[in-house]
């Protein structure tokens, strides 16, 4: 049975399950794939993770208070975040994977990790 690489068709030599002929192909093939297909999909991904990175560096407790100034100077941009959750008290949080934050009075913000 003659196998060929995924990525560049050459005859694969070796174990009867390899899918590449080298490393050198297997990461080509697999950053094709995981490639964001449009410049709109890469900006958005490359917000939240500025976002994320933002609220991890001023939430290294789990629980903290901030300023929108303070968020804003670094960059943060309110509008992206990956969910909202609503709780039985009518509070607000917005997070960003597993770190979010609630609003507070005079531009305060509540900075919270999620157990995850």
């Amino acid at each position: 049975m003659n196998k060929t690489c995924l990525e560049c068709g050459e005859k694969i030599v070796g174990r009867e399950d390899k899918k590449f002929c080298s490393d050198g192909c297997r990461n080509s093939y697999n950053n094709k794939i995981n490639k964001d297909s449009t410049n709109f999909m890469r900006n958005v991904n490359n917000k939240l993770r500025k976002n994320y990175r933002i609220l991890s560096a001023l939430n290294v407790d789990g629980k903290s208070k901030t300023t929108r100034t303070k968020l804003l100077s670094k960059g943060f941009d309110f509008e992206f975040f990956t969910n909202i959750l609503n709780t039985k008290t009518g509070n607000t949080y917005y997070f960003l994977y597993d770190q979010g934050y609630l609003a507070l009075e005079n531009d305060y913000f509540m900075l919270v990790k999620k157990d995850i």
